[in-house]
């Protein structure tokens, strides 16, 4: 994950078929997996088979995740959520979900003036 302002600090994917999708690029890619207790499932960590770091993540669109795209998102690191969302409406995007919470961290998912989606997240 990086630090720094402006880079992708993230990728996930949230479908309804996460456990399927995760053995597809666990067998594609060669990720190795680790199970990511959500309460009554699990999420998945994919991660890389060299160094074992977390590269990604795929997530059941349940919970927390339900209202999430299905789509692979990236997660641009930004230094103030409030500013950058701020931004978002005042230029012609959309938030396609509110604010929320990760530990101490914060992300939103957006869409820009021409449709496209990724998410916004600031370091706690």
């Amino acid at each position: 994950m990086s630090d720094k302002i402006g880079e992708m600090a993230w990728l996930d994917l949230t479908v309804e078929n996460a456990g399927e999708v995760k053995d597809f690029y666990q067998k594609v890619i060669g990720w190795q997996v680790e199970d990511i207790a959500m309460g009554d499932h699990s999420d998945y960590a994919m991660k890389c088979p060299e160094s074992g770091e977390a590269v990604s993540g795929i997530c059941h669109s349940q919970g927390v995740n339900a209202d999430m795209p299905p789509a692979w998102l990236p997660y641009f690191l930004v230094a103030d959520i409030n500013d950058s969302v701020e931004n978002v409406t005042a230029l012609g995007g959309e938030l396609l979900t509110e604010i929320k919470q990760a530990g101490k961290d914060k992300y939103v998912v957006v869409k820009d003036p021409a449709g496209a989606f990724c998410s916004l997240y600031q370091k706690g």
